[in-house]
């Protein structure tokens, strides 16, 4: 059996590979444009498998493959079309994702449904309380976290439903199509972060963004002290937030320590940034940054 496979993100890794990992032999097709078209043709493929391609596949491409294209998008589908469903999921704070397995048509995610499986996001919770004592645990999934676990949960159901597919023992169920939401492309102005939101917001906004395009703020150093400068907050793993109510720092985005650890209250309830970065400088650690930005406490963020 010929199989070509479409791929170019990370989230196409794994399916890639576990389709190597099983037999199906796939090659790996670099890009679709008119010029290529008669190559594509001449390989002759029995079945073209595509995860986070990026691109439109034309109509004609489609029609070649005798087992047709199959495509791995990352949500239940048809909730989260287009290019971020990811993030689009961390972004909104939903409880659950996925992966669907479509037969792809020229529309963008719009093919009927052959397969899909649900995944719980572990989402953050405002409601639980910071430990004091330093410990933190892990309950809620970055934007990368949660890519990898749908790229391997995708990859395993292409695995289970190709033989049955091949088989003609699946049925195609069109997608109601009065319910699709779209997902937009997010850019660098995505990132900006809004200190009148609530922690919660602006810690879902943090993992979803991040690596790419990043979340960022406003730092002006002579608020406190030294010149204005560009603050962005890359890789901020924010562990559990909670409102403090009890303490006096109620003025919104200003910096401030307590026991020896950062936060920036919000509208609602405040965030700890572990790893920030300066334009033009590496990330690091909150500790290590203070010890050059002690004038960091105390400035305003905007």
């Amino acid at each position: 059996m010929k199989l070509i496979f479409f791929g170019t993100a990370d989230f196409s890794k794994p399916v890639f590979e576990a389709l190597k990992k099983t037999g199906y032999s796939p090659t790996l097709f670099d890009i679709v444009e008119e010029s290529s078209f008669k190559k594509f043709k001449r390989l002759n493929p029995d079945l073209c498998v595509v995860a986070a391609y990026g691109k439109i596949i034309p109509k004609e491409w489609l029609e070649i493959p005798k087992f047709e294209f199959l495509n791995v998008h990352p949500s239940l589908l048809p909730k989260y079309r287009g290019p971020s469903p990811i993030q689009t999921a961390i972004l909104n704070g939903d409880p659950e994702t996925g992966v669907t397995i479509i037969l792809m048509d020229e529309k963008v995610d719009h093919g009927p449904i052959i397969e899909n499986k649900k995944l719980k996001i572990k989402n953050q919770s405002i409601r639980i309380p910071l430990r004091i004592d330093g410990e933190r645990s892990r309950i809620h999934q970055n934007y990368k976290e949660l890519e990898k676990e749908l790229a391997e949960l995708g990859a395993k159901l292409l695995i289970e439903i190709l033989p049955k597919w091949i088989d003609g023992k699946i049925k195609p169920i069109e997608q109601n199509h009065d319910k699709a939401t779209y997902t937009k492309k997010f850019s660098w102005p995505d990132g900006k972060i809004d200190w009148d939101k609530s922690a919660e917001e602006v810690e879902r906004q943090i993992r979803a963004l991040n690596p790419e395009p990043g979340t960022w703020t406003n730092w002006n150093p002579s608020t406190s002290s030294g010149q204005g400068k560009i603050l962005k907050i890359l890789e901020a793993k924010i562990y559990e937030a909670q409102p403090y109510h009890e303490h006096d720092q109620i003025y919104i985005g200003v910096v401030y320590e307590e026991n020896g650890r950062v936060f920036i209250p919000c509208s609602i309830g405040h965030i700890e940034p572990l790893r920030i970065q300066l334009e033009g400088k590496k990330p690091m650690a909150i500790k290590d940054f203070l010890n050059g930005h002690r004038h960091f406490i105390g400035s305003k963020l905007t």
